[in-house]
C-alpha cells in the first residue's frame, strides 16, 4: 500500500442497468498502489460496476468518486477527461487492425490531446518495453500472437499514466502460460504505483498472485477476507 489516498471509492451505490438494479448499497475503497479482484459469476454485475466507475452507465443513486471525478455530479462532457485519468483493459482487444501497434497508440495520444511528435514517440517507446513489446511498434496486431495483442492493449491504456487500471477478464481469451505473463505485466505496473482492479473469473489467478478479493454475489458487492 502506497498511501491512504483513494482513487477510487463507491458510498452506499447502486448500480443499474437501465431500469433495472444490478447492485445495490456497494461500498467499497481502492486506494493507490492496491491491486483488488472483482470476481462473482457471469451476470453478477461485474461489467456493469466497472462501466459505472468508467461512465458507460450513470450512477443513479449514492456516491462515486474515481480520479478525482464525482461519478454521481458527472457530466457527459467530463467522461472523456475522467477516461484520460484510468487504463481501461477489455477482454476483446479492440485494436485497429489496419494499423500498425504505434498507429494504434499514436490514436489514442492524439485523441487525448497529445501535440509533439517527439514525445508521442518517447511515450508509445517507454509503455511497450513496460510491457515487453520494444520491438513490436511496426507490427500490424494479426502479426501478433493474442498474449502480445493483450499486451497492446495494457500499454495503451498506460499512455496517460492513469491513477487505477480498469480490466474486465484481460485473460479472458488466453491460455494459461500467457495470462501468467499478462498478471506478471499487471504486477510490474502495479508495483510502480497504479490501482489495479481487475474482474476475473480465473480463480487460478487468486491463488497464484493473492490480493484483495471483491464478490459480486446476490445483488451485492462483498469484501473476502484476505
Amino acid at each position: 500500500m502506497f498511501s491512504t489516498e483513494s482513487v477510487l471509492s463507491l458510498d452506499h451505490a447502486d448500480i443499474y442497468q437501465g431500469t433495472k438494479l444490478i447492485l445495490g448499497d456497494v461500498s467499497f475503497q481502492i486506494h493507490k498502489g492496491d491491486f483488488a479482484y472483482l470476481i462473482g459469476r457471469t451476470g453478477s454485475g461485474k461489467t456493469s460496476l466497472l462501466k459505472t466507475l468508467y461512465a458507460d452507465l450513470w450512477l443513479q443513486n449514492g456516491k462515486g468518486f474515481v480520479a478525482g471525478y464525482s461519478l454521481d455530479k458527472l457530466k457527459p462532457r467530463d467522461v472523456p477527461f475522467l477516461r484520460r485519468k484510468i487504463g481501461i483493459v477489455f477482454q476483446d482487444f479492440q485494436l485497429f487492425p489496419d494499423r500498425t501497434v504505434e498507429e494504434n497508440l499514436r490514436f489514442v495520444l492524439k485523441a487525448t490531446g497529445w501535440k509533439k511528435t517527439n514525445d508521442m514517440n518517447n511515450r508509445i517507446a517507454d509503455v511497450l518495453m513496460q510491457v515487453g513489446l520494444g520491438t513490436a511498434q511496426k507490427k500490424m496486431p494479426h502479426q501478433l500472437s493474442g498474449g502480445e495483442q493483450q499486451r497492446v492493449v495494457v500499454a495503451r491504456a498506460m499512455l496517460n499514466e492513469p491513477l487505477v487500471l480498469i480490466a474486465d477478464e484481460p485473460t479472458g481469451n488466453l491460455d494459461p502460460a500467457v495470462s501468467d505473463q499478462i498478471m506478471k505485466v499487471f504486477q510490474a505496473i502495479n508495483n510502480a504505483g497504479t490501482a489495479v482492479l481487475m474482474a476475473t473469473h480465473n480463480y487460478d489467478l487468486l491463488n497464484k498472485y493473492p490480493a484483495r478479493v471483491l464478490r459480486c454475489q446476490d445483488g451485492q458487492v462483498v469484501e473476502l477476507a484476505g
